[in-house]
């Protein structure tokens, strides 16, 4: 492994971070706030949020197992993903390896900081290659990008592959766990004091239902999570946004049966749409969505959102030739597919 100086670009590892009122202030006991040119009328509002979100880390530590001092919160998980490439990989010479399929944004970014992308197909089981990883990387290569389970395949990848990965690869390790909630594999995110250079991602717009809060979580090292803080915008995470999470994050309950009603729906939906005669597979998933490939994507598609129904079309995805995304949704809207899908003449 690769010292964290030397995988985090110099300009970031020399960078004198943004200095904000409210980090500068960090007493309790304040009378008046007249540090920050905010308006004193209109409260709670008028305020700056809290830059480093410490309610919200405290409650998520206290839920995930780790010290707030690990996690990282973004304006969504696409924060996170960015800041990878702005504070390790520097524009026209360092590259990133990834899985193909996978999650689009880590090409769009990588696009955006002018970093090389590097993409390694997965099996015929949408399985990785350790070894075909490692075959990709060269002397500039700083992140390998995994998502389990993988979107849009919906799928867990091997954790012995993973393994290999973090034990040979001298660079960061990305692993977006954006779908863990839906899965019984074991959260990477434990690994951290092991493997030093893993970036755990997660999220609240999943099985959380609260993709509107735009909420992302990175797990990672103290020292991978003070640089992220140094490259951050100070005020990521609006009050509101903060608000609504320590809110959802109370009510677990509602979540694990919001879980446990998608896990049953998505049996059900999946073997009734086996059934279907233009339907040629199905692919395993631990996510809350399945990929299947059909006869004509395009066509079934189309009929679809003529119908009011949209899936996701991912025929033109590599690997996914002919394949549809669903997610699954509630019992009504899912009757509403398959009815739909039962009266279309192929």
């Amino acid at each position: 492994m690769k010292s964290l100086q030397e995988l985090t670009r110099p300009n970031i590892w020399n960078l004198s971070p943004y200095s904000c009122a409210r980090n500068e202030f960090k007493g309790t006991n304040a009378v008046a706030f007249l540090d920050a040119n905010e308006s004193p009328y209109n409260p709670p509002y008028n305020r700056y949020p809290d830059p480093l979100q410490t309610e919200l880390k405290q409650l998520i530590a206290q839920m995930k197992g780790l010290p707030a001092e690990n996690i990282f919160l973004g304006n969504g998980s696409d924060e996170a993903i960015d800041l990878v490439y702005r504070c390790f990989c520097e524009p026209e010479k360092d590259n990133v390896v990834a899985i193909a399929p996978t999650y689009g944004m880590y090409r769009v970014c990588a696009d955006i900081n002018n970093v090389e992308y590097r993409s390694v197909d997965l099996d015929h089981q949408y399985q990785l290659s350790a070894e075909k990883m490692l075959q990709a990387c060269d002397a500039h290569t700083k992140v390998i990008w995994l998502c389990s389970p993988n979107n849009p395949t919906g799928n867990n990848l091997d954790t012995e592959q993973i393994g290999q990965l973090l034990r040979e690869f001298s660079g960061i390790v990305v692993i977006d766990e954006a779908y863990a909630d839906f899965s019984t594999y074991p959260s990477f995110r434990h690994a951290i004091d092991q493997y030093p250079q893993i970036i755990v991602l997660q999220t609240l717009s999943k099985a959380w239902a609260s993709a509107a809060l735009r909420v992302g979580m990175a797990f990672a090292s103290t020292d991978i999570i003070a640089i992220f803080n140094k490259v951050k915008y100070p005020y990521n995470i609006n009050l509101p946004a903060q608000k609504e999470a320590i809110d959802i994050l109370n009510r677990r309950f509602d979540v694990d049966e919001w879980v446990r009603l998608v896990l049953l729906e998505r049996s059900r939906l999946i073997a009734a749409f086996r059934e279907l005669p233009f339907c040629q597979q199905v692919f395993p998933t631990d996510a809350n969505f399945f990929l299947t490939r059909v006869t004509d994507a395009q066509a079934i598609y189309d009929y679809l959102v003529s119908r009011g129904i949209i899936v996701r079309n991912r025929r033109n995805v590599r690997l996914c030739e002919e394949c549809l995304r669903i997610t699954i949704g509630t019992k009504s809207e899912n009757a509403a597919l398959l009815s739909a899908l039962r009266q279309f003449n192929n």
